[in-house]
Parts: C-alpha cells; sequence; structure tokens
C-alpha cells in the first residue's frame, strides 16, 4: 500500500493540539450570521402550499412560489431554526453542476447530459442575479473552483480537460503560483461554475426575501404527519394546530421524510469541517489565493476548502460516518479523530500556517442518495411532491429542485419535469445492519483505491454496477 500525500508529510502533535485547543463545537456560519427569529405555529388556517422545512429547499420554493403567483397563500415550516441543519452547515460551494460532477452526469444520464448542464449553468445565473436584484447579503463571489491533483496518477486526469472552454490547466509550476502548497501536483481552474456563497446568510437572507413577498414562517414548529382524503385539502398535523394545504412541498433534506416509501431512498452521512481565525495579510500572501476560488482535491476521501469574506480558511471533508440505524443526534457533531485528522490534513497542505488557530469545528448530516443526485417523489394524487438526495451538493440544486416540485405540484410539463432524472428514482438503501457494512465496507475499499493509485477494487467495481457506488 502506497501511503497518501497526507501520510507522507505529517505534522507534529502539539501542532494539531494548540490549533484545536480553542475551537468551539458550533458551525462558524451560524456563529457568523444572527438570523430573525419567526413565530411558532399554533393554528387551525388554510394555505395553498405549505412547504416543510426550512433549509435551502423548501426556502427557494416558498419564495418562489410566490413569484410565480404573489396570490398564492404560502407556509413554510421548520422544526428548529431557519438553516440551523445542512443549509447552515455546508462549506458554502454554490456549484452548476446537477448531476455531482460530469462523471457522475455521464455516468448516469448520458443522453441527457449536455441538457442537465445547460439547465444547471442557467440555475445559477439565476441564483446569481437573486442575488442582486433582491440585495440578498450573502458573501456571493462567482470564484469558480480549482480540483487540484495532490497524487502523480491525478494529474492526467486533470491534463485531459485542456482547452475546454472556462477550464484553465495550471502545471505543477504554475499551480504553486496561483495556490502554493507542497501537496499540489497540477490543478484544474473551472471559472464559471461555483461561487463562493455564506450559506447561513444565504438562507437567513432567502428567509426575509420569503417574508417580504408574503410567506407565512414559521420555527420550531415540527411537522407530525400528512391526513389526506381521495381528494381536496391535506392536513399537515402538527403538535400546534394543523394546516390544511392543496399543495404540500417536503424538503427535509437527511431526516426521516414524511412519506415512507421514501425513507431507504437516503441515509444520514456526516461530514466534518473545521474553521480557522482569519489570516494576517503574510499568512495570506505565503499561500498566494488571489483569485480566492473554492478548492478540492481528487481522491474518493477528498477535502474541500475555501476562504470566507474576512479571510478564513474553511477546510472539510475526507471522513464521511455513518451511524447505525440512521441516526442524527447533536452528540455526533463531536468526533475528535475526524476533527483531528482534518487538522493534520489542513497543515500538510500549508504548513506554511503552522500556529494558526481554528476557531470553530463542526458536523453537517448529508443526505446520501445510491446515485448522489436529487430525486424527485410525489404521492396523494400529485398533491404532495419531495425530493432529496443531494449528497452534499444542493446549495445551488436546491434552486432547480424547488423549480421542479412547484412544476409538479401544479400539473405543468415543463422541460424539468420531462428529465429522466426527475422521473426515475435511485436505488433504495437496504436495512441495517446490511445499510452499515455496505457504508463501512465501501469506505474500506476507497481508502484502499486512494492507496493504489486510484485502482477501484472489485467491491467498488460490483457496487458501480449495481448503481450503488458511495462516494464521500
Amino acid at each position: 500500500m502506497e501511503p497518501t500525500a497526507f501520510e507522507r508529510s505529517v505534522p507534529a502533535d502539539r501542532v494539531i493540539d494548540d490549533a484545536l485547543a480553542d475551537s468551539v463545537l458550533f458551525p462558524f456560519w451560524l456563529d457568523d450570521s444572527a438570523g430573525r427569529s419567526w413565530p411558532r405555529y399554533n393554528d387551525v388556517q388554510d394555505y395553498d402550499l405549505v412547504v416543510v422545512g426550512g433549509g435551502f429547499a423548501g426556502l427557494w420554493t416558498a419564495l418562489m412560489a410566490k413569484q410565480r403567483d404573489a396570490s398564492t397563500r404560502v407556509a413554510l415550516l421548520e422544526a428548529q431554526t431557519i438553516g440551523w441543519a445542512a443549509s447552515g452547515r455546508n462549506g458554502g460551494f454554490c456549484e452548476a453542476t446537477l448531476t455531482h460532477g460530469e462523471k457522475n452526469g455521464e455516468r448516469r444520464f448520458p443522453k441527457e447530459l449536455e441538457k442537465l448542464d445547460r439547465m444547471g449553468m442557467q440555475n445559477l445565473d439565476e441564483i446569481e442575479q437573486t442575488v442582486w436584484e433582491l440585495g440578498l447579503d450573502c458573501d456571493f463571489e462567482r470564484t469558480g473552483a480549482v480540483a487540484v491533483a495532490v497524487e502523480p496518477y491525478q494529474v492526467a486526469e486533470l491534463e485531459e480537460a485542456h482547452g475546454v472552454e472556462h477550464l484553465r490547466f495550471f502545471d505543477e509550476s504554475r499551480m504553486q503560483q496561483e495556490i502554493a502548497s507542497p501537496t499540489y501536483l497540477a490543478g484544474l481552474w473551472s471559472t464559471r461554475d461555483t461561487a463562493m456563497v455564506h450559506p447561513a446568510k444565504l438562507a437567513h437572507e432567502l428567509a426575509r426575501a420569503c417574508h417580504e413577498a408574503g410567506v407565512d414562517l414559521f420555527e420550531d414548529s415540527p411537522v407530525l404527519r400528512l391526513d389526506s382524503a381521495r381528494t381536496g385539502p391535506v392536513t399537515v398535523r402538527l403538535g400546534t394546530g394543523d394546516i390544511r394545504a392543496k399543495r404540500v412541498a417536503l424538503a427535509t433534506n437527511a431526516f426521516p421524510s414524511l412519506l415512507k416509501r421514501y425513507r431507504w431512498h437516503t441515509v444520514p452521512v456526516y461530514d466534518y469541517v473545521l474553521m480557522t481565525e482569519p489570516l494576517t495579510d503574510a499568512q495570506l500572501a505565503s499561500i498566494g489565493w488571489k483569485n480566492r476560488q473554492g478548492v478540492s482535491d481528487l481522491a474518493n476521501q477528498f477535502h474541500y476548502y475555501r476562504l470566507t469574506k474576512d479571510n478564513r480558511i474553511l477546510f472539510g471533508g475526507y471522513d464521511a460516518i455513518y451511524h447505525f440505524g440512521g441516526r442524527i443526534k447533536p452528540e455526533f457533531d463531536d468526533r475528535p479523530a475526524s476533527h483531528r485528522l482534518l487538522a493534520s490534513h489542513f497543515f500538510t497542505t500549508f504548513p506554511q500556517l503552522e500556529g494558526l488557530k481554528f476557531t470553530h469545528r463542526w458536523a453537517g448530516v448529508i443526505d446520501t442518495c445510491s446515485r448522489f443526485t436529487a430525486f424527485f417523489g410525489h404521492a396523494r394524487g400529485g398533491r404532495v411532491a419531495h425530493v432529496a438526495g443531494f449528497t452534499g451538493l444542493g446549495v445551488a440544486g436546491t434552486r432547480f429542485a424547488a423549480n421542479v416540485m412547484l412544476d409538479q405540484l401544479w400539473g405543468l410539463k415543463t422541460e424539468r419535469t420531462q428529465l429522466k432524472m426527475v422521473k426515475s428514482l435511485p436505488i433504495p438503501f437496504p436495512p441495517d445492519p446490511i445499510a452499515w457494512l455496505g457504508v463501512e465496507v465501501s469506505r474500506w475499499a476507497m481508502n484502499r483505491a486512494d492507496h493504489n493509485r486510484g485502482k477501484r477494487n472489485l467491491i467498488l467495481r460490483t457496487l458501480d454496477a449495481l448503481g450503488l457506488g458511495f462516494d464521500s
């Protein structure tokens, strides 16, 4: 087994201990953005549309329903607070891809990939337009993203894209000028298909825009179940009251769907993140990074990182942890082994930053599905729509998904609703212990591949063939 780039040079334990010593267990984004509080639902009312879930998917759905028809009565229900879950814990990579990258799209939807790429870029352009038109204060920067090769075998993969529009290949020397790290052997800058955002600010600003458009927002209002007859309204049951809704959009991410038929189509996987203190001018100059792109490496177990507005570095990824039974608990946010491993990999990537402190550490739950792209469901004669399965790339994709759900709920036949991606479902995961064993074996196999020049062994090839390939 060959050592990886992050094993060939390992920082001393004292460096990691000192860097993590004063970090707080809380998402930096939520600490940095105080959203407005919204009331608890405590009534019996009628609405044209009820949206369940106060993350990006729910917020975009509510906002665009009002933008399509201002007379639509819309309520949004959030079990805790707006943006507290994945929408306030992610890396803030707002990516155009609707297919979790080009390779996954080619494998899953080859006949409509060109259309999906076009629609994904249009969706990102429209997000940018909305940010400026509505004055959404969310630190939006259309910087693009750099994929970096940290192993020799990964360089050829980046070289293949040389000459494609909006893609810039950097050899090792040029990559060091762009962003200086001893681990970088090459890079590919995709200049147009990614924006950086402050995710919690985006969630809070979308909530503001919803309110100004006339949406009724409610926090601390968990939905218990949906009841309905063959026709007529759907009754949304809460512990504090009921809502009669003509239509319901479910946007609950990794949490169990209110439609039982879709509960095994996703598994909740924990992703871990660190945030540094702001870099000094000298520290930032030692790296370069003048173009402020998002960065990720090409390993199966990959890292992603980016600069914030005040020049902190967010560093996350690598570990993907599934807990037996699909459990989601606050105590799972603190995993010292994962945070220490990230800290080690951070200082291997940027040894010139030794002495830098981490101020925040946290985790977020990813709604992982077997094809890595969002999937759509419906029930109650088309009166209920459901979306999940973004698998870590939902910051931009949630807006596209919101448009799909609105098209479906209003019975519209559009280019979006005719997509195979929209009409088809991923293969569901088996129940535990099989799912747990599958995830653990997949993690082991991906780690083996990263130690063997990326070569996928029989386990990974079999899972790929079955449509159950697992990615961190």
